[in-house]
């Protein structure tokens, strides 16, 4: 586990504790993962705080952290309280950005006022630079999703909804090594797939339909994410445009990811290409963004984040092109940075695929 990053957060801030309360943070740094409960640290001290519905596990899983469960009518702000006072911690840290602002204004009134500095994003930006056995567990549950893909090639039919669509891909990566999905899967077939993140609906996919199908599911923790778009039938003049514009503008993408490259600099290059094609206003979103334990961290490949990529990040390349009416195309896949470009764990056909 990642414990020990947690002292560089303190060093920065010059806190005596920190208290983390973020799920994907509290697995990262104790391997804990019942995202219940709460992660107390300091220098010397590693306390996991849960429930007794979860502290056989979080002995089994975080060997390293001292586990106590939660007393009967005691609240989690008592219990961390008596431990603040035991360490003579008066300036903790505390994730202002995941916290209800009622459970802060309980856990500080509990507290005595102690939680005095607000980590923002820097125990996520911990989570940022991947181990090579994070990429293998990342690689994994994409290349799940690989064989899933596949077979929805041989599954997507006329009259099926959108809705039995997501059911199968869910129940495949399940029964192919999944333990849980990344997201809410998106199934989004015709006119519909103009709506970069439309829900599955009851919609019955129809011949000379685009599907768009963006899903990802979770190994070991860890997230995949990877979008294809097909046409069911024979493609129209104006889907087959659409489409090599859009799968012009991620190979390009693809070919600027590197390490040393701002995200907003990658972002550029594919928006260019497809703002150039006429369709620029038709580009919502941003380019990419960083995947792990979470689904969506950073750094993110958008116009407003100038963070330099680094060896070991996680992006995904995924443009789109959407118009109301008429339909919409996204491609993306999941790489990882290297120092003279990325490797794509994404092994999916990315032509144009008419079924």
């Amino acid at each position: 586990m990642f414990y020990k990053k947690a002292d560089l957060v303190m060093e920065e801030t010059k806190a005596d504790a920190i208290l983390v309360s973020d799920g994907a943070n509290m697995r990262y740094l104790s391997g804990f993962r019942g995202a219940t409960g709460y992660l107390y640290l300091t220098k010397t001290r590693r306390v996991l705080a849960t429930d007794s519905r979860y502290t056989e596990m979080a002995r089994a899983e975080a060997p390293d952290f001292e586990v106590i469960e939660l007393a009967p009518a005691q609240t989690y702000g008592q219990l961390l309280n008596s431990l603040m006072e035991a360490d003579g911690a008066e300036n903790v840290g505390f994730e202002d950005q995941y916290l209800l602002y009622a459970d802060y204004r309980k856990l500080q009134k509990e507290c005595g006022g102690r939680l005095k500095t607000e980590l923002g994003d820097r125990l996520d930006l911990l989570r940022c630079v991947k181990t090579e056995q994070e990429i293998a567990y990342l690689a994994q549950a994409e290349a799940i999703g690989d064989l899933a893909f596949t077979h929805m090639l041989d599954v997507l039919r006329p009259g099926m909804t959108e809705l039995e669509a997501a059911a199968e891909l869910e129940y495949f990566m399940k029964t192919h090594g999944a333990e849980n999905l990344s997201f809410e899967t998106i199934v989004a077939s015709g006119v519909n797939s103009s709506m970069p993140h439309a829900m599955p609906s009851a919609k019955k996919i129809e011949p000379g339909d685009f599907v768009t199908m963006d899903f990802g599911c979770v190994y070991n923790g860890y997230c995949s994410d990877m979008t294809r778009t097909v046409v069911v039938g024979k493609a129209s003049e104006k889907q087959k445009e659409i489409y090599e514009i859009v799968l012009k503008a991620q190979l390009a993408g693809l070919a600027a990811v590197r390490s040393g490259v701002r995200g907003c600099d990658v972002d550029k290059v594919s928006r260019d290409i497809i703002a150039k094609a006429g369709y620029g206003d038709c580009f919502g979103h941003g380019l990419g963004h960083s995947v792990g334990l979470y689904i969506h961290e950073e750094p993110r490949l958008s116009r407003l984040c100038e963070t330099v990529l680094q060896p070991g990040v996680i992006q995904t390349v995924e443009p789109g092109i959407y118009l109301p009416g008429f339909g919409g195309v996204r491609i993306e896949d999941m790489v990882v940075v290297t120092e003279d470009g990325c490797r794509n764990l994404t092994s999916s056909d990315k032509n144009l695929i008419e079924l």
